[in-house]
């Protein structure tokens, strides 16, 4: 966002989705939001705060001639839609500004009229999350609930909204506060003791130091813990289906989108190149790819599809190896469990419904292993439990997860800060030094809520934003 953006410039920008709709608007911000408002539409009743009044959008022309602020005269012509006008004065507004709406028929061509219209009028075209970048500056969020109004808009699943809106209410400032009120009040002490050194004002000993950082210390390790399972909410994983060709891999992925997503026949090799599909697993969302059956000696099309199974066994976070319960493992076999042992990884031993081997052990050389039958559905709902655990690393939900790299690295930079203060205090380090710590993790908190935070890392985070939000 340019650095030359005034906070007295009225914005503009249509708000809603690009494309046809039944409803469409065209959002205001700013000093001049409302006299702007009225000269694009004509307005039945005079506008009220916090009241929603019909208007009516009208063709217009513009003159040379200016109005008494100096701005082009707009001449009325015929009737073209109805709108819904709603005034919201400020500070009591999203941006704590004046701030108008005008929600019209989601016509592209109606939307674009208004907007240009705005902009004849003295308004300017908001840039990507400017309205929300002005709740924050306004004081009305933090950083942390403005990156959340980001995430409810771009929320795939349930969770993700529920977490989204969790977020946006302050679940995450709630926990940072008191964490902060803590290591500011070690701080006051600390600088007590040396500015009042001569009054004869008690220096802190070291175990009152110790004592302190280790109250503080759990709930920021708490927070750094949850981020595993926010990470995966916010952003998701990707699991691939792997194994040798006819085990049933293609129709233990059906099972798992629930639909005929992927072509099942008897024929090995069915499957030539990977095939995809996004699902939300309790919530989390998965990328789940099918891929060509592993094997040898087989044609150019089935190769390449393998040579691209292999490459999504690689980049795959999650990986599920499907082996065929009605045979002993082969050498091929044993060699892929082999390779993704260390992973988040699980064995399906699928056909159970058929199998003449006895599988007894619930693991298969060293990996947790889960009877399946893609036919009937045995195993699928234990199968999809132990994904999920996998997943998530077995974290539960909590509210003020850390969902974004960015929180985290202000949490662990926290965590390290206590540490290193910690460490320096039961050397004998004098408290000026100490303090240095001390500042750089209440510096790293304050970056996460926005309260330090650089104009150039603002812009960054904004700029991610949909223009009207």
């Amino acid at each position: 966002m340019s650095d030359q953006t005034s906070t007295h410039e009225t914005i503009s920008a249509i708000s809603t989705p690009p494309g046809r709709g039944g409803i469409g608007i065209v959002r205001l911000s700013g000093a001049d939001a409302l006299s702007i408002a009225e000269g694009l539409v004509r307005l039945k009743q005079p506008l009220e705060p916090g009241r929603a009044q019909l208007a009516d959008v009208m063709d217009v022309e513009t003159d040379r001639s200016e109005d008494g602020r100096g701005r082009p005269e707009l001449h009325q012509g015929e009737l073209i839609d109805e709108a819904v006008v709603t005034w919201f004065k400020g500070p009591h507004s999203y941006t704590g500004e004046d701030v108008v709406e005008i929600a019209a028929h989601g016509s592209p061509v109606v939307l674009e009229m208004l907007l240009r219209r705005a902009i004849t009028l003295g308004a300017r075209l908001a840039e990507p999350g400017e309205f929300t970048q002005k709740a924050f500056l306004a004081g009305k969020l933090d950083l942390t609930q403005a990156e959340a109004v980001r995430d409810l808009i771009e929320a795939q699943t349930l969770t993700q909204a529920r977490q989204a809106a969790s977020q946006m209410g302050g679940s995450l400032s709630r926990r940072v506060g008191p964490v902060k009120q803590g290591l500011v009040e070690l701080i006051a002490l600390l600088e007590a003791g040396i500015d009042f050194a001569e009054d004869d004002v008690e220096v802190t000993p070291a175990e009152e130091i110790a004592r302190r950082i280790e109250e503080i210390r759990p709930a920021l390790a708490a927070m750094e813990a949850s981020f595993r399972r926010g990470r995966v909410v916010h952003d998701g994983l990707t699991l691939a289906i792997v194994g040798r060709a006819n085990v049933g891999k293609s129709s233990l992925f059906n099972r798992l989108v629930e639909r005929e997503r992927a072509i099942v026949t008897a024929t090995p090799g069915t499957t030539r190149d990977t095939v995809t599909e996004r699902i939300a697993l309790d919530g989390i969302p998965l990328e789940l790819v099918d891929t060509a059956g592993l094997r040898e000696g087989v044609e150019e099309a089935e190769q390449l599809g393998i040579a691209r199974s292999r490459e999504a066994l690689a980049d795959a976070a999650l990986v599920v190896v499907v082996v065929d319960g009605t045979e002993k493992l082969n050498d091929e076999e044993q060699e892929l469990i082999a390779s993704v042992a260390g992973r988040p990884a699980v064995v399906a031993v699928n056909k159970c419904d058929l199998a003449a081997i006895e599988w007894n052990s619930s693991v298969v050389e060293g990996i947790e292993a889960v009877r399946t039958s893609a036919l009937t559905g045995e195993g699928i709902a234990v199968l999809r439990k132990r994904i999920l655990a996998l997943a998530t690393g077995g974290a539960a939900a909590e509210p003020g997860m850390l969902t974004s790299l960015r929180h985290h690295r202000a949490v662990t930079t926290a965590l390290e800060a206590l540490d290193a203060g910690a460490k320096a205090s039961a050397e004998g380090i004098p408290h000026e030094m100490i303090l240095i710590d001390l500042y750089r993790g209440l510096w790293a908190l304050d970056s996460l809520t926005g309260q330090t935070t650089a104009d150039d890392v603002l812009n960054l985070i904004f700029s991610t934003f949909c223009i009207g939000k």
